[in-house]
C-alpha cells in the first residue's frame, strides 16, 4: 500500500512522525509490557539527539517489567508528531508510477508497528490499549523469511483468553516432537525450582527449560540475535554467547566470551551453521565496533577473526552491520562495504564509491542474493537512492535500479522475491515496491490499512533487514495489519499486482504476527495477554478457508514471563518454541529471563 502524498507518515511503532522517520534509543519496558509515555511531547515526540534521520543514540536501561494496569491506559493526546489533515492523492511514487488513490479518508491514528524506523526497539504502540513492545522474530526465523522467501507466523488460538485452552491436533508434521523432562534452571539440570510448570491447565504446553540472564551493567546490555540448529539454541548476550540442547537446556558448548561487548551480529546463520559475532575494540568512548570472530554453531569452534580498516574520511567502522548472503559475509560501513568468505576468512571485494557519487549505504542478504542501496549525489540537484544486486562471490553488479529523487529505501521485508519499503521525507508518504528477478518494477501494494511489521532500531542510518513480523513466497507477501493492543489481521498480497488475496484475523484478542511457511501454511505467533500464555498458529494459505490452526498453547503461569522479554526474539522450530531476550535491562532487583523453551 502507498500512504497518500502530503500526509504524515505512519511512526514506527505508531508514533507519527511529522518529518523524515528518525531510529530513537530505546526508552525500556518488557515484551508487551505497560510502557510510560515520552517525558516531553507526547506519544510520538523525537527522542534522544536531535539531527539528520538516523541519528544513532545510546540505550538507556529498560525498566523493570510493568505489572497489568488497574484500569486501561487512556489514548494518547495530540502532541508533537501527532497525525495532522490528510493530503491530496495521487502522486507517482518512487519509480515514476502514479500511486493508486485509495479510501483512506479519514488521518490514520497511531498504531503498533507501522512499518517505518521505530523510536526505539521494544518501542509500544502510541494510542494501544496495552501497548505492547517490539517482536523480533529469531535469527533462523530471520534467514528463512529472506532466504528463499519462506514465512513464519503467529496467532493465538481461538479461545477465550480467559478460558481454559482446549488442546488441538497438530498439523506440523515436527510437532510431535519429543518433550524434554520439566524446566531447567541456568544449571542445565532436569529442576524447575521456581516451580513454573506449576499449575500447568489441561492443553497447556511446557516450559521445557529456562534460563537467566548473565550480570550485565546498570545501564543495560544488548543481547542481539538467536540461532536455533537441529541440536542447539544459541544466544548472544553481552559479552559472552551461550549454547543450550534444543529439548532439555543442557549446555552444548560454551560459553564463549569476548573481552568487550558485543554490538552487532550476523541475524543469519549460514547453511553449514556459521555465524560471525563483532565486539568492540575496547571500553572507552573512542572505541570502534570493529572486531570479528567467526563461531561455527555445530561445535562452538572458534574460527577466524579480523578487524574491520575504517574507509574513507566519513567511512568509519564505528558501528557495522553483518550480512549474509550464502558463503559471503559482507560488512556495511556507514559508505562501503567489505566482504569476506564466511568458512575462512579470506577478503574477497571492497564495495566503494561509483559513479558520479555513489555511497554503498546498506545491504540485505539471501541464498544467492545480496542486495545493496547506494545513496547517490547527497546535496545535489540530482540526489537519489539506487537498488543493486551483486554477485555475492564477486561482488560484480547484476543490475540496478535507480529510485526516483526524494524517496529512500529504509528497509527490505523480503530479498527473495525483494520487496522493499520507502519513504519521502518531503511528500511525508510510504511506499511498498516488488521486483522480479531481473530488478525490473513488478508491483506496488495497494491495500488499504495500516501495517505493522516490527521493525528494530538501526544504529546506522539504516537496517534493511531490520523488520520482522513480515513475510514473502514467490507470489503473496504476508504483512500484519495495525492493533490498538487487541487482535490484527494477517493481510496476504499478491506481489503480481499487489492487491489483496485474503486476510485472516487473530484468534485471540492480541497481536499476531507472520514467522514462516512450512508445509505449504504460514505459521505464526499470537502475543500473550495478562491472563493467557501466547500461541503458536498455521494459516492456509491456499484454498478458500485461512483459518488458524493452534500447533501451541504457552501455559497461563508464565504469561508474564513471555510478556516481558524486552526487545524480544522468537523462533519455531520441531514442534519448539523459543523466546529470548533483545536486551537486558542490567537492574539487580529481579533476575531477568534470557531464554525460554516451550513444547508439548
Amino acid at each position: 500500500m502507498t500512504q497518500p502524498p502530503n500526509q504524515p507518515p505512519h511512526g514506527g511503532f505508531g508514533a507519527p512522525q511529522d518529518r523524515p522517520p528518525q531510529e530513537q534509543p530505546p526508552q525500556g519496558g518488557g515484551f508487551g509490557a505497560p510502557q510510560p509515555p515520552p517525558a516531553q511531547g507526547g506519544f510520538g515526540a523525537p527522542q534522544g539527539a536531535p539531527g539528520t534521520p538516523g541519528a544513532p543514540g545510546v540505550p538507556p536501561t529498560p525498566p523493570p517489567p510493568a505489572q497489568p494496569p488497574a484500569a486501561p491506559p487512556q489514548p494518547p493526546q495530540p502532541g508533537y508528531g501527532y497525525p495532522q489533515q490528510p493530503g491530496p492523492y495521487g502522486t507517482p511514487g518512487p519509480y515514476g508510477y502514479p500511486q493508486q488513490p485509495g479510501p483512506y479518508g479519514a488521518v490514520p491514528q497511531p498504531g503498533f508497528g507501522q512499518p517505518q524506523q521505530p523510536p526505539y526497539p521494544g518501542a509500544p504502540a502510541a494510542g494501544s490499549d496495552r501497548k505492547k513492545t517490539a517482536l523480533i522474530i529469531g535469527a533462523a526465523v530471520a534467514a528463512l523469511l529472506v532466504i528463499g522467501g519462506t514465512v513464519y507466523a503467529v496467532t493465538s488460538g481461538g479461545d477465550d483468553p480467559k478460558r481454559k485452552p482446549v488442546a488441538q491436533q497438530s498439523d506440523d508434521p515436527k510437532h510431535s516432537a519429543t518433550a524434554a523432562p520439566s524446566a531447567s534452571s541456568t544449571s542445565g539440570g532436569g529442576d524447575d525450582p521456581e516451580n513454573l510448570n506449576e499449575g500447568r491447565r489441561a492443553g497447556e504446553a511446557k516450559v521445557l527449560w529456562y534460563k537467566s540472564a548473565p550480570d550485565a551493567p546498570g545501564s543495560g546490555a544488548d543481547a542481539p540475535g538467536m540461532w536455533v540448529t537441529g541440536k542447539a539454541a544459541v544466544k548472544a548476550a553481552y559479552k559472552q554467547v551461550f549454547a543450550y540442547g534444543v529439548g532439555d537446556g543442557k549446555p552444548v558448548w560454551g560459553p564463549i566470551s569476548f573481552p568487550q561487548k558485543i554490538c552487532a551480529v550476523t541475524q543469519q546463520k549460514s547453511a553449514d551453521d556459521k555465524v560471525v559475532v563483532a565486539y568492540m575494540s575496547g571500553a572507552g568512548d573512542n572505541a570502534k565496533c570493529n572486531q570479528l570472530q567467526q563461531i561455527d554453531l555445530a561445535t562452538g569452534h572458534k574460527g577466524w577473526t579480523t578487524e574491520v580498516a575504517d574507509g574513507g574520511l566519513f567511512d568509519s567502522a564505528l558501528n557495522v552491520e553483518l550480512t549474509v548472503s550464502g558463503k559471503t559475509l559482507m560488512v556495511g560501513r556507514s559508505e562501503s562495504g567489505t566482504a569476506y568468505d564466511i568458512d575462512s576468512g579470506r577478503k574477497l571485494y571492497d564495495k566503494q564509491k561509483y559513479g558520479a557519487a555513489c555511497f554503498p549505504a546498506a545491504y540485505a542478504g539471501g541464498t544467492g542474493r545480496l542486495i545493496q542501496v547506494a545513496s547517490c549525489g547527497a546535496g545535489g540537484s540530482n540526489a537519489h537512492d539506487e537498488l543493486q544486486e551483486l554477485d555475492p562471490a564477486t561482488g560484480k553488479v547484476r543490475w540496478t535500479q535507480p529510485v526516483k529523487k526524494g524517496w529512500q529505501v529504509t528497509r527490505t521485508f523480503s530479498v527473495d522475491p525483494l520487496v522493499v519499503y520507502l519513504t519521502n521525507a518531503d511528500k511525508k508518504a510510504w511506499n511498498i515496491s516488488t521486483f522480479t528477478k531481473e530488478g525490473k518494477f513488478r508491483s506496488e501494494v495497494k491495500v488499504d490499512g495500516k501495517f505493522a511489521p516490527r521493525c528494530g532500531w538501526a544504529v546506522l542510518e539504516r537496517d534493511l533487514q531490520g523488520c520482522q513480523g513480515v513475510a514473502a513466497d514467490a507470489d503473496t507477501l504476508y504483512l500484519p495489519t495495525d492493533t490498538t493492543g487487541s487482535a490484527n489481521e494477517i493481510v496476504a498480497i499478491s506481489l503480481a499486482d499487489g492487491k489483496e488475496r485474503w486476510r485472516t484475523k487473530s484468534p485471540a484478542d492480541e497481536p499476531m504476527y507472520p514467522m514462516r511457511i512450512q508445509g505449504g501454511k504460514l505459521v505464526a505467533y499470537v502475543q500473550p495477554s495478562y491472563d493467557a500464555g501466547g500461541q503458536v498458529v498455521s494459516i492456509p494459505v491456499t484454498g478458500s478457508s485461512h483459518t488458524t490452526t493452534k500447533l501451541l498453547q504457552n501455559p497461563q503461569g508464565t504469561a508474564q514471563i513471555e510478556n516481558t522479554f524486552y526487545d524480544g526474539v522468537v523462533d519455531w522450530a520441531d514442534g519448539r518454541f523459543f523466546i529470548s531476550a533483545g536486551r537486558l535491562n542490567g537492574s539487580d532487583q529481579s533476575k531477568e529471563k534470557l531464554i525460554m523453551a516451550f513444547g508439548n
